[in-house]
């Protein structure tokens, strides 16, 4: 039958390059693991989140209008409603302005 050099240990020790070897690929096989478990978090984490921020409730929008986008800007709140009008609002509440583009 001869000699079997599958053994792990005689291997390592005629070729000691083998042993850093091993602990490379588990050091980068560690290290995967742990950033698909960060990008599964983070993805937990974002789409977890609800899509449209809540209009504060000193906004009214006009007549039967839906938003369908919300921005906060620094002094502003821009709503888009479902018909596609831009509305202007201050932090307070008070409609500005109304832009039909």
């Amino acid at each position: 039958m001869g000699t079997d050099d599958s053994d792990w240990k005689t291997a390592a020790k005629a070729v000691p390059e083998l042993r850093l070897l091993r602990w490379l690929v588990t050091g980068l096989a560690l290290v995967m693991g742990l950033g698909m478990i960060a990008i599964v978090a983070l993805l937990w984490i974002r789409l977890g989140q609800p899509v449209l921020p809540d209009l504060p409730d000193a906004i009214a929008l006009p007549g039967n209008a839906s938003p369908d986008a919300v921005t906060f800007a620094r002094n502003w709140i821009v709503v888009v409603t479902d018909a596609g009008e831009v509305l202007l609002y201050d932090r307070s509440g008070a409609l500005r302005d109304r832009v039909q583009p």
